[in-house]
């Protein structure tokens, strides 16, 4: 913000304090000096004026044809920057209380706070100021109407949410200093360390072993009551609210408290049941209930002097705090991200009450809308209000009323630490309404929920922190996952998808080598491993030694050993005749990885042993198609030819379009193997994922899965040829460039480059294929289209390769660490359920 200026040095200096990330609005006849005043005191980024936006959407400031359409804008702009916390200043007449309205709206809509400045200058004033600017052409009579409606305005302007209104005469101005308040509930100048208290409920006694047993040292009065403590230290108590009530010594509790708090070394947010206790100490009617009437006793017992200090105390204290540079909130009853650091009558009652639907239980107990579960904040929440029998971690929330009034706990989080610290209840000083309860309900570990994969969901991973998956993805994924997939206790992996190389400039090239080496190499990956890349179908294998070990480890006891499946969970063929020969083919690995099961990342070879069907009505009917027809419409064109039509164009391309035609059913027709049953089938497995307490697609480098998997010699293994390149090595690169030239031409798909080594938040692996396959992809005439072809956009294919890859491994480092099968199905689940992201299926 510009330093404020004044052109009388010796003018009384006014302090206008105005809300740091609120609305303020200026507010005068035209010529009363707004913009100046603005520019004076504001960062032009922080004003919004209707002038501008005249122009922006006219060409003409003063077109007022465009006003409507300059406010539409303006209102826009105001409602991004309030919602995102910034100071906003309206620079516009706003003399009508209809104008300030929909401004005070779009504010209150934001929970922030509206002030007002209103610049008040005689009518005489404004006029000559107009008549003397060559870009207006405001009469006097707009002048006087403006100013009729400003006198109205000054009569109501302080009962229409405006908090406060600072009114300026032409003298005041040169001496205005604009002084910006952040929030009250804004302490993110505190970083602690904090002790952050669940609700007392009037148990002193609680209260204080509590506060010993964090290292506070308490401060007596001579009486030998608490009335202070101090942490040696140095660090700082924070209370959830709810002090008061229930418990046997409410003016214990507010003495202790409200000595901290004026000594600084406590903070303090209101409760629900301080907010009651305030109305009824001032005398409103209240429903003497849930411990009210012996709060009241208590106070009335403790003296009138005693009473008016708790009153003013408790009145005072505000929704919520932010701490720690905005990482961590505490309120009373929790508190949505969007609320943090706002303020709003509906931003108190969230925190006071929490997000209630206004019905009650058959208890009578208020219904509450389970806000924790879709919390997804980057800041800690601790809160209080619902009592339950153990803290508990809820997305990065923690509710730490634990029911001490009620027998329960006393419980404090030492915060950064993310310790919990209680200690046990006296007794029980008040019947609970309903039993306190885990905050976990027991489930046996392989039992499934459909509530644990529906709607909208966001998954924790380690390396790729929270996935999002979308409600309709879900649906998508429930059909394939609930009717066609595999038994879920073996579905304990999903292969991710994989992105293309960057698209290459290559002349004749879509894809190309080089294109990976070089995104790889930018970024700081040395060596990568390009792998010879299967025309087959993707396959998951997990297999055991034997039944027993399938009963034990995968709680599977019906006589079966493993699975294969596919990308989606499905099997790849009924009966156990598949797993028993991938089982005794692998079983070298489970001595020399001292494990009883295995689960392997393999390719299903040939292609057309899954994909007949999709190969005889897809490829195979473009292929008869064009082979029946582009030679008819040659011999078509050659006869209009020798009649002497010019065709020649259309000639030319028909014969490229039937040479295409023949490489594309030359493509297609490379992949195509006899097979019957099992006869003819193999499997190449290029990654050992996991074995029994370790997740190796995690921890070991490619060259190792490579090395293992070469021990194999079963005739049902396919081994994958690869070439290993130091990106450093031009020689290396120029060979590896050769042998996929080769691999192509010879009908291959091509290969994949991947990172030797496990790198984090690097694509897992870069597909390279090669110029005939992509016929497939593309059809038979892509090579007629590469100019456009190249524009296409990889960045959400490799955002989900990377959300797949995440999921897909944390899915493994669960069932590895022994989670339930619904943690572990959730993520595997995640998986597929990304597959139907809107991105281009060729990619």
């Amino acid at each position: 913000m510009p330093e404020p200026t004044s052109t009388q040095p010796d003018a009384p200096v006014r302090e206008l304090r105005v809300p740091a990330n609120g609305l303020v609005l200026l507010v005068g006849v035209s010529g009363s000096g707004k913009s100046t005043f603005a520019a004076t005191h504001f960062a032009p980024s922080q004003v919004v004026s209707s002038d501008a936006y005249r122009a922006i959407v006219s060409g003409d400031a003063n077109d007022q044809s465009a006003t409507a359409d300059a406010f539409e804008l303006l209102h826009h702009v105001v409602d991004v920057r309030l919602r995102r916390g910034l100071l906003t200043v309206v620079d516009a007449t706003n003399v009508q209380s209809s104008a300030r309205a929909s401004l005070v709206k779009v504010a209150k809509a934001n929970h922030v706070l509206v002030d007002a400045i209103v610049l008040d200058v005689p009518e005489s004033v404004a006029v000559e100021r107009n008549r003397a600017r060559t870009d207006r052409e405001h009469g006097a009579h707009v002048v006087a109407r403006q100013r009729g409606d400003l006198r109205r305005s000054l009569r109501s302007i302080r009962k229409e949410g405006v908090r406060r209104v600072h009114v300026l005469t032409p003298e005041d101005v040169a001496g205005a200093v604009v002084v910006p308040e952040r929030p009250w509930n804004d302490r993110g100048d505190l970083h602690g360390p904090f002790d952050v208290v669940g609700d007392v409920h009037g148990c002193a006694a609680e209260l204080r072993t509590l506060l010993e047993k964090l290292g506070w040292a308490i401060d007596v009065d001579a009486a030998g009551s608490p009335v202070g403590a101090t942490h040696p230290e140095g660090r700082t108590a924070v209370f959830v609210g709810d002090l008061v009530d229930r418990g046997p010594d409410t003016p214990g509790v507010l003495r202790l408290v409200m000595g901290m708090v004026d000594a600084g070394t406590a903070l303090c947010v209101s409760g629900n049941h301080e907010a009651k206790l305030v109305r009824a100490l001032r005398g409103a009617k209240v429903q003497v209930t849930h411990g009210l009437a012996e709060s009241l006793a208590q106070l009335d017992d403790a003296g009138e002097e005693f009473r008016a200090r708790a009153l003013a105390f408790m009145d005072g204290l505000i929704s919520h705090y932010v701490l720690d540079d905005g990482r961590l909130v505490v309120v009373h009853a929790g508190l949505k991200e969007k609320y943090h650091g706002r303020t709003s009558a509906r931003v108190r009652a969230f925190a006071l009450y929490g997000d209630t639907t206004g019905e009650t239980d058959e208890l009578g107990l208020p219904v509450r809308h389970p806000w924790a579960r879709e919390y997804r904040g980057t800041a800690t929440v601790v809160y209080g209000h619902t009592p339950t029998a153990e803290p508990e971690w809820v997305n990065n929330t923690i509710c730490l009323d634990t029911g001490v009034v009620f027998g329960g706990h006393l419980t404090a989080l030492r915060y950064p630490e993310r310790e919990i610290v209680q200690v046990a209840a006296v007794r029980e000083h008040y019947p609970p309404v309903r039993p306190l309860a885990p905050t976990v309900v027991e489930r046996e570990p392989s039992t499934l929920a459909i509530d644990d994969v529906t709607g909208t969901r966001w998954l924790v991973t380690e390396r790729a922190g929270r996935v999002k998956i979308p409600e309709e993805n879900a649906a998508a994924a429930l059909e394939v996952m609930s009717r066609y997939a595999v038994d879920p206790r073996w579905l304990v992996h999903l292969p991710p998808t994989m992105s293309p190389a960057p698209t290459s400039t290559t002349p004749g090239y879509l894809e190309h080598p080089d294109r990976a080496f070089a995104e790889y190499a930018e970024a700081g990956v040395r060596e990568v491993v390009c792998e010879e890349k299967h025309m087959g179908s993707r396959a998951i294998a997990v297999v055991t030694r034997d039944e027993a070990v399938a009963a034990r480890r995968f709680g599977v006891a019906d006589g079966s050993t493993g699975a294969v499946y596919t990308r989606t969970g499905r099997p790849f063929f009924p009966g156990p005749a598949l797993v028993d020969r991938v089982r005794d083919a692998v079983s070298p690995l489970f001595d020399d990885l001292d494990t009883d099961w295995l689960a392997l990342d393999c390719e299903l070879l040939p292609w057309s042993a899954k994909a007949i069907g999709l190969i005889k009505d897809q490829y195979a009917s473009v292929g008869a198609a064009a082979h029946a027809a582009l030679p008819a419409a040659a011999t078509t064109l050659a006869a209009a030819a020798a009649r002497g039509l010019d065709v020649s164009d259309l000639t030319a391309r028909t014969s490229r379009r039937a040479e295409n035609a023949e490489a594309y059913r030359t493509a297609y027709a490379a992949h195509v193997a006899p097979t019957h049953g099992l006869d003819g089938v193999t499997l190449a497995p290029f990654q050992i994922l996991a074995v029994e307490g370790r997740t190796l697609a995690a921890t070991e480098s490619h060259r190792w899965h490579l090395e293992k998997i070469a021990t194999l010699r079963d005739p049902l293994v396919t081994h994958t040829r690869h070439r290993f390149v130091d990106l450093t090595d031009d020689a290396q690169r120029a060979d590896a460039v050769r042998w996929w030239l080769d691999l192509t031409a010879a009908g291959g798909e091509g290969m994949v480059v991947k990172p030797v080594e496990p790198v984090a938040r690097v694509q897992p692996g870069l597909k390279v294929r090669g110029r005939e396959y992509l016929r497939l992809v593309y059809g038979p005439d892509y090579t007629d289209s590469l100019d456009l072809l190249r524009s296409r956009s990889l960045g959400r294919k490799k955002s989900l390769a990377l959300r797949e890859h995440a999921l897909g491994l944390e899915a493994l480092s669960r069932f590895v660490a022994g989670d339930p099968l619904w943690s572990v199905h959730q993520l595997a689940f995640g998986v597929l359920a990304l597959e139907s992201d809107a991105v281009d299926p060729r990619l």
